[in-house]
């Protein structure tokens, strides 16, 4: 059984990605989860560059990881003309105090000779000296041969001195880099078999998704030899991404055989793969950015069946339209209701709030389906809706609150600054709840006040909160008078939902999607 080491580079390469910004807080969080999920190691940031990098790593060392994750200080060889242990670059790693320093390294001689303008001789000279360095100091020393594909495409014979170098001065492992992300798997197979006979030290393969090729170059290095793979969370990284190491583990996990990952015993029952998609939701939840809802493996749509036909088969095996058994990574099968869902879809949702042996309410709840979908709902990023729906359809749904009035009031100040308030008037059990409040727009201000008048009742709702808001125009050709879709996406602590309102006015389609949100929350915490 091969044991393949999982590099995670999202709190420095990752952070290098557009939108992507990690505060101290949000790198220790990040790196304590990695490092209780069984990650090897763990990149934390390049210590001179910031003086943020500089403060994770000291209160990492303050309050080291718990398991077995061994945290890497990143940085470059030292600079052309300067003594390894006089570089403000060397001095910062060493003060970083990790176990295990990450030095990347020219191996391309065009880089070498037009970018860091030196000898090919001293290019060589930097990566010994520089590793002979951090070796002297009791580090492990990674060593990551920065435009390795494209340098040994360039020249094979000037590319091996590169890596002969850094493995000579005592670099524990040689990570090749597909640092444009051009290279293509049969091309990353045949140099790493190559790279393995120059060497007599384990390869490392670290792919970037220009090509979207990432993660299957970082398999084709893998069978082909490299135990070791640098990669980030979700695929976050600079220009198109590094290799997404929520797919490169689940298929080394799950599908390929005799490959030990995350402490999983190869068996390919998962190892450490089925907390993927909680891992996955966590770094994009941290991160402030909106989950890829198709995403492999971890996706919201990545195990989702809408044709009716795919879920009456999914129905009776369910390998038939997908690869893995969805819980295998912690993901969810997922039953999208649409016109186009026959009653497979309505059965198959139905199942789960035990209605689905009364068949003509199932009929009954196609027919409603279809009606609705023509004045322009859409239930597939709105389930919570549709679970609402066929409750209302089959007489089980006891709504918590009345609507008695809502009034929405928009000012403007002398100075340009709108204020938004709204008031509303609702009947929750034998009380009449009137309540206001300010927002930054109608949708805020309704939340607010709605909020306030159902606290005192259901102190569970202080629990969700509203994550998007989306509003689309159904029939344009109406102009001003079209009717609006609007779709809120709402979570707590445990997951989220989506619900949806239709209307011709975009503050009704809103109060209603909003409404259904917070009677699902309600339902959900009484189950």
């Amino acid at each position: 059984m091969k044991t393949i080491q999982i590099y995670d580079t999202t709190l420095r390469d990752g952070a290098q990605g557009e939108g992507v910004s990690f505060s101290l807080e949000d790198k220790v969080l990040i790196a304590r989860k990695l490092d209780k999920l069984g990650f090897d190691f763990i990149e934390g940031g390049y210590p001179l560059s910031n003086p943020k990098d500089a403060e994770f790593f000291q209160r990492l060392h303050e309050k080291p990881l718990e398991n077995n994750a061994k945290l890497c200080a990143f940085g470059m060889t030292r600079r052309k003309g300067v003594v390894a242990k006089d570089d403000p670059g060397m001095i910062a790693l060493i003060k970083a105090e990790t176990p295990v320093v990450t030095i990347v390294g020219k191996t391309s001689d065009f880089h070498a000779k037009e970018v860091l303008g030196v000898s090919l001789e001293e290019n060589l000279a930097m990566i010994r000296d520089t590793v002979e360095f951090f070796v002297s100091e009791g580090k492990e020393v990674i060593y990551d041969a920065e435009h390795f594909f494209d340098g040994w495409k360039a020249n094979a014979d000037y590319a091996p001195q590169t890596i002969k170098a850094a493995a000579e001065a005592g670099a524990s492992i040689i990570v090749m880099c597909d640092t444009n992300g051009g290279s293509l798997p049969e091309e990353i197979a045949q140099i790493t078999k190559e790279a393995s006979s120059a060497v007599d030290i384990p390869l490392g393969i670290h792919t970037h998704n220009d090509s979207e090729l990432a993660v299957a170059n970082s398999l084709s290095a893998i069978d082909a030899g490299a135990t070791h793979v640098q990669g980030t969370i979700n695929g976050l990284g600079e220009r198109c991404g590094n290799a997404d190491l929520i797919s490169v583990v689940a298929n080394l996990a799950l599908k390929k055989q005799g490959y030990q990952v995350l402490g999983g015993d190869g068996s390919n029952s998962g190892g450490g793969a089925e907390r993927l998609t909680e891992l996955s939701r966590y770094v994009y939840e941290i991160a402030n950015m909106l989950p890829r809802n198709g995403q492999p493996f971890v996706g919201q749509s990545a195990f989702a069946h809408k044709g009716g036909m795919h879920v009456h088969a999914v129905a009776k095996a369910a390998h038939s339209y997908e690869h893995i058994d969805p819980t295998e990574v912690g993901n969810e099968r997922r039953i999208l209701v649409s016109e186009l869902s026959g009653r497979s879809n309505i059965l198959a949702l139905a199942t789960k709030l035990e209605l689905d042996k009364d068949k003509d309410l199932m009929g009954r709840v196609l027919k409603e389906v279809v009606e609705l979908e023509n004045q322009g709902y859409q239930f597939e990023a709105a389930e919570a809706s549709f679970e609402i729906l066929l409750k209302k359809l089959a007489g089980t749904f006891q709504p918590h609150f009345e609507l008695i009035k809502y009034h929405i009031d928009v000012d403007r100040l002398p100075d340009g600054t709108p204020i938004t308030e709204a008031t509303v008037k609702l009947q929750v059990g034998e009380e009449v709840r009137h309540e206001v409040a300010e927002g930054d727009g109608p949708v805020n201000a309704l939340d607010g006040a709605l909020r306030k008048a159902l606290a005192g009742h259901f102190p569970e709702l202080a629990k969700m909160h509203l994550v998007d808001y989306k509003v689309r125009v159904i029939n344009s050709e109406a102009a001003t008078a079209a009717s609006v879709r609007v779709v809120i996406e709402s979570r707590d602590e445990i997951e989220s939902w989506g619900t949806v309102g239709v209307h011709e006015n975009v503050i009704e389609a809103s109060w209603m999607a909003l409404v259904d949100s917070l009677e699902y929350k309600l339902c959900r915490s009484e189950s």
